[in-house]
């Protein structure tokens, strides 16, 4: 699919000015300004993340009506139980609180639902068949439980409270809980709800400590640190695909600090047994290295596995379990491939289809612990809203991916009425539906999305940031660029043009990445700079030239040394 370039034009003289404000590189100055930030103070703030500009967690709604309730469980010796959901943010949400509340010997224990057994969230069966026999007091839900208001009845009527702690969009009323912690309801003044489920955890646990703190608590013990927790929250934002903006940006930059120091050895086994150096892990590694493997576990058998990883403190067993999620990430690979070509199939049979904004697809046999990052595939490829569904279990269970710029979540709720469940975000959901209702959810969710959307939304954008030529690439800019790291949504790696490339050498590295060797006549000389392209199709014809070229530029650290590299994004 053919592919629009825009470049921005930010004002030259906003540009200007942030730069001789702030001394920095014009082209840093630019950066900044692509990305909505040309407040000298806001600017300092981002060039330099620092947990001291973290705002007040207080401003969440319920936050310390949930931290003085778990007190009263800590201090009368209640039985707590953290109910997690089963992916990356979740597993690292239950870790936050478990990691506070176990050195303060709390009564603890950690629960995660099957994906595919039990399904998302917290649900009467779990307080009838473990929560009231297990005869706790309290559960705190993690990265879940807006929408549990069985459950919730279904505790409080045998005395257990609870306490929500989630990020996810609400379509309905609260659950009538102890305290609702999350940012999306629509009463919370606190403006942040970009935070992870992991985010929302750790601002529970800065309450908390304070709370704890007033009523002397500390006097017993050391008062702990909370910054040995950012590189689980770095693990949990990243991975959830969250805006990398304000506090989610702080929190990831400080904690993939403490990962590349390699503190917590856990990360380290997880690390190795992916094949990277600690000193290389950025959030890019993160989510395409580090959070694949945690979430093979709940995608393929139980998250459980993953959280236990995160608490090993031996090498040995560290390494042996992260061999074991590696062993499942690969399963998770050769199944998704099977979803996705079984998806090719279904399209090049109706291709009629893709006249349409929107793709549903179903299969029998498809494992519905992967429908989420296949759906993730479609989207890349097709550029359609996505939603792939199982009907191997009577019932179909799927997750949905939407495009950048529309809100995925908005329309599900508008076709509710054909659906059994769902919850999510702007760009990813989850959803129930019976088999008979496959159909006409497909009609009235295309219909949905085609009213509130244009024809150019579905056209795939590439953003580039400016025109840089090979002259003006130096070790500083390099450097500059290092700084304005994490990427992610809302936080983009900069995207450069680069015009009448030409391809000196060229060679396979592995079965599908492209090293090369670039040259460009620019500056009155010629330049010459180290690419890599990643995932490309080796049958394709090699080209020798590029009229343009979008590329990332970082540095290649090998054997010690680093060099300049252009990571190719896209040619022509």
């Amino acid at each position: 699919m053919d592919k629009l370039w825009e470049i921005h034009r930010p004002q030259p003289d906003l540009v200007e000015q942030v730069a001789r404000d702030l001394r920095i590189d014009p082209i840093v100055a630019l950066l900044l300004v692509n990305r909505g930030i040309s407040n000298p103070a806001d600017a300092e703030n981002f060039l330099s993340p620092s947990l001291n500009h973290l705002r007040s967690p207080f401003t969440l709604k319920d936050v310390t009506q949930a931290a003085d309730r778990i007190i009263r469980a800590l201090i009368n010796r209640g039985k707590i139980l953290i109910f997690g959901d089963y992916d990356v943010d979740g597993v690292t949400a239950a870790a936050v609180i478990y990691d506070f509340l176990k050195p303060l010997q709390a009564d603890i224990s950690v629960y995660f639902p099957h994906r595919t057994r039990e399904g998302y969230g917290l649900r009467p069966e779990h307080v009838l068949r473990h929560i009231a026999p297990g005869k706790f007091d309290l559960v705190i839900t993690v990265d879940c439980g807006s929408g549990s208001h069985e459950a919730v009845t279904a505790a409080s009527r045998v005395g257990i409270d609870t306490i929500i702690t989630d990020h996810h969009r609400i379509d309905s009323s609260l659950p009538n809980a102890a305290a609702v912690v999350n940012p999306n309801r629509p009463d919370c003044p606190s403006g942040f709800g970009y935070l992870a489920g992991v985010g929302v955890a750790y601002f529970l646990v800065i309450v908390l400590r304070k709370r704890l703190r007033e009523i002397g608590y500390w006097k017993q013990q050391p008062e702990p640190n909370l910054r040995e927790l950012c590189d689980l929250v770095a693990l949990g934002t990243v991975a959830d695909m969250v805006p990398m903006v304000l506090e989610n940006r702080i929190l990831t930059k400080e904690g993939l600090g403490l990962i590349q120091a390699g503190r917590r050895i856990s990360i380290r086994a997880l690390a190795e047994s992916s094949g990277i150096g600690l000193e290389s892990i950025d959030a890019e590694a993160v989510a395409f290295r580090l959070s694949p493997r945690i979430n093979a576990a709940g995608r393929i058998d139980h998250a459980g596995l993953a959280f236990d990883l995160l608490q090993e403190t031996g090498l040995r067993a560290a390494r042996e379990k992260a061999e074991r999620l590696n062993a499942m990430n690969a399963d998770r690979q050769r199944i998704e491939k099977q979803i996705v070509d079984d998806i090719d199939r279904q399209l090049q049979a109706r291709p009629e289809m893709l006249k349409n904004r929107t793709l549903v697809l179903s299969g029998p046999n498809w494992h519905e612990g992967i429908l989420g990052i296949a759906a993730s595939k479609v989207v890349e490829k097709y550029h359609r809203m996505a939603v792939l569904i199982s009907t191997r279990d009577g019932i179909g269970k799927g997750s949905a991916r939407g495009v950048a710029g529309l809100d995925l979540f908005g329309f599900l709720c508008q076709c509710k009425g054909y659906l059994e469940d769902f919850g999510g975000h702007q760009t990813a959901a989850g959803l129930k539906v019976r088999t008979a209702n496959i159909d006409t959810f497909t009609e009235i969710f295309e219909e949905t999305v085609r009213r509130q959307s244009r024809p150019e939304d579905f056209i795939p954008r590439i953003f580039v940031d400016c025109e840089l030529g090979f002259d003006q690439i130096n070790s500083d800019l390099i450097d500059a660029l290092e700084g304005l790291k994490p990427h992610g949504v809302g936080n983009p790696a900069p995207l450069f043009l680069a015009r009448n490339v030409r391809v000196l050498s060229s060679r396979l590295v592995g079965e599908t990445h492209r090293k090369m060797r670039l040259a460009q006549f620019t500056g009155g000389r010629n330049c010459t700079l180290e690419a890599i392209q990643f995932h490309i199709d080796p049958e394709a014809p090699q080209k020798t030239t590029f009229s343009r070229m979008a590329y990332r530029l970082t540095w290649n650290h090998w054997n010690g040394r680093k060099t300049a590299q252009a990571i190719v994004e896209e040619t022509n």
